[in-house]
């Protein structure tokens, strides 16, 4: 089946078939706020301090932000999103983003949580993906330590050998369920010792199917030539390399950092440097798939368009489960109904989690569409276009 030539992500009426009018108006006027960023900033702090003082503005939270961005307070709250967005034929990959204290205490009821994830999405077909983050399960000071290769002290080994185990016993509940395993990218300042973790498991697991998957952030410097390494050790190995790339996450942490200790920033100056890597992986990837599965998760039109075109230029099957498209929930749903509509794996990350808890990565998400420029001032346009057919088709 060859691609439809004319295909884009302009069809609001495929877009935004999942949305009733007054969802898309709700979607509207949120984007409008957001566009404001005198208005996210004082909201963000106003919030805060609501919270701090148990003002009642919880369900303030939950019916704007929350329920755009989030898909329940638990496992058992985000079934209807989950069951919605199979309706358009996403999947839905949970994840749990609320973000506590560093402690062992905290660390354990992540891992917990994370288990229960992996056993639900064992009974559902719709979820075909589990992901975590390993600084959930693990403190970013040692981390960090182990990154710089410093000498450990005993009750750090100790430590380190628990963060171990955690990890272990989420990449053995994946494997004897059959879920396939995300795990995320972070600074790279703590990056070294969760890529051989990952690994480690890879080599463990992934030797007849890939059950863990690693990310990689394309807007490191390096990460190219980082993800052909991984290609070869995983041939050399013998073992199976789930890909999911990314542009990346932590671009002003990464520069203050690089900045504050005089090393050399490790992100790309251009965002254009950023996207000919993107691309070139994707290519990498498609044409390396004898070992190499492919998890695209962007809300870039052209490197989606662009990926598209390539599975079925190199005569892929559409549903093949060795490549997926992945966006945010609440983001770039023009792209992930376009592809899932024309036959491609598209699956949305669902955060879910305690209002409270869940707010840092909320304002991560306001913070980022108040410019409404690039991809979300496209989208903020398709959103005004559509309700404006509806108008006059009506």
């Amino acid at each position: 089946m060859n691609i439809n030539p004319h295909l884009s992500f302009e069809n609001t009426a495929i877009a935004f078939a999942s949305k009733s009018t007054k969802e898309l108006r709700k979607t509207y006027f949120l984007f409008s706020a957001m566009n404001r960023p005198w208005l996210v900033g004082i909201g963000t702090w106003i919030t805060i301090w609501a919270l701090k003082l148990k003002l009642p503005v919880k369900r303030l939270i939950k019916k704007t932000l929350f329920n755009h961005f989030c898909g329940g307070e638990s496992i058992q709250d985000a079934r209807k999103t989950i069951d919605k967005l199979a309706e358009s034929k996403i999947f839905t990959i949970l994840d749990y983003s609320a973000e506590g204290e560093e402690n062992e205490v905290e660390f354990e009821k992540t891992t917990r949580e994370q288990l229960r994830i992996i056993e639900f999405a064992a009974t559902s077909q719709h979820l075909p993906f589990s992901v975590m983050k390993v600084s959930g399960i693990a403190s970013n000071e040692l981390l960090e330590k182990i990154h710089r290769k410093e000498i450990l002290d005993q009750q750090e080994k100790e430590a380190y050998a628990r963060i171990k185990s955690r990890f272990q016993s989420i990449c053995q509940k994946s494997f004897e369920l059959d879920v396939q395993l995300m795990i995320d990218a972070e600074e790279t300042w703590i990056q070294d010792p969760i890529d051989h973790m990952v690994y480690d498991m890879m080599e463990q697991f992934n030797r007849e199917k890939i059950i863990v998957w690693n990310t990689y952030q394309m807007y490191r410097r390096d990460m190219l030539e980082k993800l052909k390494q991984a290609y070869e050790h995983a041939l050399e190995k013998k073992y199976y390399l789930g890909v999911k790339i990314v542009r990346g996450a932590y671009m002003e942490k990464e520069r203050e950092m690089a900045d504050e200790h005089g090393y050399t920033d490790p992100i790309h100056r251009h965002k254009d440097d950023t996207d000919i890597d993107y691309n070139a992986a994707i290519r990498f990837c498609l044409h390396h798939n004898d070992r190499i599965s492919l998890f695209a998760g962007t809300h870039n039109d052209y490197s989606s368009l662009m990926m598209a075109r390539k599975i079925d230029d190199l005569g892929f099957s559409r549903s093949s489960e060795k490549f997926w498209f992945g966006q945010l929930y609440g983001m770039s749903d023009h792209i992930s109904f376009t592809l899932a509509a024309e036959g491609f794996n598209v699956a949305k990350y669902v955060p879910y989690g305690p209002v409270e808890k869940v707010l840092p990565y909320l304002f991560r998400r306001a913070e980022e569409n108040t410019a409404i420029s690039g991809q979300s001032s496209r989208e903020y346009r398709l959103i005004k276009e559509e309700l404006r057919r509806r108008k006059f088709k009506n």
